[in-house]
């Protein structure tokens, strides 16, 4: 996927470059590849994160894989956790009857689905539940795992990101908009006829 630009954001304290991708003529995001930035970043993240959630009372964490999964683990280290849970989006054999809930993503072609291995229920059910992922866009991802979280009887208490791009996930999240914490946002890109990229907040 050649890159057409770059966008320089804040992620809480770390500043970073994120290459710009167009999905069309005349749409583009800039892309946030979490683990081709390092355990550093990820840790500082985490920690920064953590600090954001700490007047929660989280006891799990649970991430979408596979971009979710560096912060989750550095989410859950600096919350004093050492437990966590992943909603697989890849069909393994331990989650042949395990909870699913279909799920489209900005960047990710067509329908997949959420898949959760049955014998992991019983460390979200009843608790706390801090949903980890490392970007909020559409929403698609974020709200299917809202709702398998919440179907296992998971408490949902927030939504964790590294960062939120453009607006559409507020109407997508309606009132759980309110659970979300990020360490920062991030526009998407209009793309005219001679290709100028164009900053867009809202939806």
């Amino acid at each position: 996927m050649a890159h057409i630009g770059l966008h320089h954001t804040t992620i809480g304290s770390q500043g970073i470059d994120l290459p710009v991708v167009a999905l069309s003529e005349t749409l583009a995001i800039a892309l946030m590849i979490t683990v081709d930035h390092g355990v550093a970043f990820c840790a500082k993240a985490g920690t920064e994160l953590a600090a954001m959630l700490d007047d929660l009372e989280v006891e799990v964490v649970v991430t979408v894989a596979t971009m979710g999964i560096p912060l989750a683990i550095e989410t859950t280290r600096a919350l004093g956790l050492d437990d966590y849970a992943i909603l697989h989006k890849t069909p393994k054999i331990h989650l042949a009857d395990g909870e699913s809930e279909p799920v489209v993503s900005i960047t990710t072609a067509g329908e997949q689905r959420l898949l959760f291995d049955r014998e992991r229920i019983r460390v979200v059910t009843g608790r706390r539940v801090a949903i980890i992922d490392d970007v909020i866009s559409t929403g698609g991802s974020i709200t299917a795992a809202l709702r398998l979280v919440r179907r296992i009887g998971g408490l949902p208490v927030a939504l964790g990101c590294l960062l939120t791009e453009g607006a559409t996930w507020r109407t997508a999240l309606g009132d759980d908009a309110d659970l979300v914490r990020s360490l920062g946002e991030i526009p998407v890109f209009d793309r005219s006829a001679d290709g100028e990229l164009s900053e867009v907040w809202e939806g």
